[in-house]
């Protein structure tokens, strides 16, 4: 395959894999990554909004990529937020900040108080709560994570302890710029779904396409889920035109099946979140769908590649894994009784929109074409050295 004229250098590349990756990129944290984006700032805009309809901002302070999901999906949140408290903490902490002049210091009690003023529930805040504490001190820490704000004295964590812990802190320049802009007022939105129609609005021209190239590049995972799949059908048609330009204009390469389209890195670079990762589960679901490929006679897959078992049939293929393939695996899963394990296997799985447990009455686990195509098993010459012990 020739190389296009305007197909992307490896530091554009680079540049391209950092707004996709990080929620922003801060220019006194990290100069050179700021510095590559902004020397090909007109390069990158023009793609991005051509294939995918995002915006890119290049800040005096920060370069940002506004990504936004075709279809938001819980694993797309924040990670350490464990309970919608969580979330709405968080929320008028931001509204607090706002409030403040940059570089302008506070105290801790100040903030606290006013979330307590800001949060709206039919439960109110209670700081002498040991659990209402923990939230705000999650909240809290992903403020600053964000750099929104930062510690100039005392600490977070020992509020869980005492309410009357005091920690002083300053707003920072990015505090105003967390937020998207939205062309509508907040206030006139009611659900999530009218929100994500205000946002395809704007993008009536190539809709479709940039639709795809989104669910391709933030999902691991684009399923077939009808027959008239629309989104899929483009995927299929136009499949090679999205190859190439993958290919020229990012390390990834597409791969299309029958029910599931991917992105793929041949080449894995530790910049890219992808599955599988070094952690010892992921080798133990590997070792998993191995097992049940070589079950699938006894097996029943639907239309759409997917494979319903009842939770206790799946324990049942889990505990062969681990007869066969558990020798290898680390100590910890080793271990582990069968129902943890195939608990940890499940929301790997779950988190990568692999997976999915039906009703928990019910303890059916469908497990998508997605899992299908990543197995694992040990080299020839392992196997031997391990018979020969």
């Amino acid at each position: 395959m020739s190389m296009r004229e305007d197909a992307f250098d490896d530091q554009t590349q680079d540049a391209l894999g950092l707004l996709f990756e990080q929620f922003w990129i801060l220019r006194d944290e990290e100069p050179e990554a700021y510095r590559l984006i902004r020397d090909r700032e007109l390069k990158l805009k023009r793609y991005v909004q051509d294939k995918y309809g995002l915006d890119l901002i290049v800040h005096q302070h920060f370069a940002k990529l506004e990504k936004i999901p075709v279809v938001p999906q819980s694993w797309m949140g924040i990670q350490a937020f464990q309970e919608q408290m969580d979330y709405a903490i968080f929320c008028c902490a931001l509204a607090y900040t706002e409030q403040k002049a940059v570089d302008e210091q506070f105290l801790l009690s100040d903030l606290a108080e006013r979330i307590q003023e800001l949060y709206r529930s039919e439960i109110p805040l209670d700081w002498t709560l040991y659990q209402h504490r923990r939230s705000l001190v999650r909240a809290l820490k992903q403020v600053i994570e964000l750099r929104l704000i930062k510690t100039i004295d005392g600490n977070l964590e020992l509020f869980q302890s005492s309410e009357e812990e005091e920690v002083l802190y300053e707003v920072t320049v990015y505090s105003r710029y967390f937020m998207r802009s939205y062309p509508d007022d907040l206030f006139k939105f009611h659900t999530i779904e009218e929100l994500m129609k205000q946002e395809w609005t704007r993008h009536q021209e190539d809709l479709r396409r940039k639709r795809v190239y989104r669910r391709l590049m933030m999902t691991p995972v684009v399923y077939r889920t009808s027959e008239d799949d629309a989104d899929f059908s483009y995927i299929r048609n136009f499949r090679n035109r999205l190859r190439e330009d993958f290919e020229q204009n990012t390390p990834f390469r597409l791969e299309v099946f029958k029910n599931a389209a991917m992105l793929t890195l041949p080449d894995p670079k530790k910049r890219y979140t992808l599955f599988p990762d070094a952690s010892g589960i992921a080798d133990v679901a590997l070792h998993t769908i191995a097992v049940i490929r070589e079950q699938l006679d006894a097996l029943t897959v639907n239309e759409f590649g997917e494979l319903r078992l009842p939770l206790a049939r799946f324990q049942t293929i889990v505990k062969q894994t681990k007869e066969q393939y558990g020798h290898g695996w680390a100590k910890k899963y080793r271990e582990l009784s069968l129902e943890a394990l195939s608990g940890d296997i499940i929301a790997l799985w779950e988190s990568w929109d692999m997976a999915a447990m039906e009703e928990e009455e019910s303890h059916i686990l469908t497990i998508l074409s997605g899992a299908a195509r990543m197995i694992a098993f040990y080299p020839k010459d392992y196997e031997e050295e391990g018979d020969a012990v």
